[in-house]
């Protein structure tokens, strides 16, 4: 596992009573089982901001937005709106392929896969609801940019959607064929978007941030141009 070392780059936004970071690709959210998983993203925040509670979770090989609590009335608040879907997210990736359409809906419920774990599964019979938009930015060569917004929030729900749209996210290590795998040395998904009501003013907020895909890109294009 990738060993970090905690910046206050990460801190995108904080006041007394959240925490809003942008965390790096590689990094657990929470400890995970085991002596050699207990840094996270909560471990590496709470060493500036003692106080800090996890209200949501990104997976490991995602980065981006996440919001942290400071007290555990924020904490509660938080969780609320995130349990009724009174958040609004969005995420960038690069998918492979080029899709016959410019956006479409994904409608496919999902369960965890418990035979192989920590894949989750498409199950029309014990599944639970799941739903997915999506919007073409930009095609490249083989693989396009995609803004992708999450109806529901179920755990690999836009890998899994997008793989089954016959369109992996690259560098994805659960869902994706071998070439879309190797295309890029990490899971091209990001937090971009975030938006939510502040647990004690009621202000709506909104955060953006921008993906760091440039330098994989322009490595990938290097490595098409030399292949020539």
């Amino acid at each position: 596992m990738k060993s970090f070392q905690f910046s206050k780059n990460w801190i995108l936004y904080h006041d007394a009573d959240i925490i809003v970071v942008n965390k790096p690709s590689g990094l657990l959210s929470v400890p995970g089982r085991g002596p050699d998983k207990q840094a996270c993203l909560l471990s590496h925040v709470q060493t500036a901001y003692a106080d800090a509670l996890i209200v949501h979770r990104l997976d490991m090989d995602t980065s981006g937005l996440m919001v942290l609590a400071r007290s555990a009335e924020a904490h509660r608040h938080l969780s609320r709106q995130f349990q009724e879907r009174q958040t609004d997210k969005t995420y960038l990736a690069l998918c492979a392929g080029r899709p016959s359409e410019e956006a479409g809906s994904i409608s496919l419920p999902m369960r965890c896969d418990w035979e192989r774990r920590p894949r989750q599964m498409i199950d029309f019979v014990h599944g639970k609801y799941a739903e997915t938009h999506w919007q073409r930015l930009t095609q490249y060569d083989g693989f396009f940019k995609v803004l992708l917004t999450p109806i529901t929030g179920r755990s690999h729900q836009l890998r899994l959607h997008m793989k089954m749209l016959g369109h992996p996210i690259l560098g994805d290590n659960l869902y994706a064929d071998l070439q879309s795998l190797q295309r890029m040395p990490r899971l091209m998904l990001h937090a971009y978007s975030l938006s939510f009501t502040h647990p004690t003013t009621d202000e709506p907020m909104r955060f953006v941030c921008e993906h760091e895909f440039d330098s994989f890109m322009e490595n990938e294009t290097e490595h098409q141009q030399s292949n020539k």
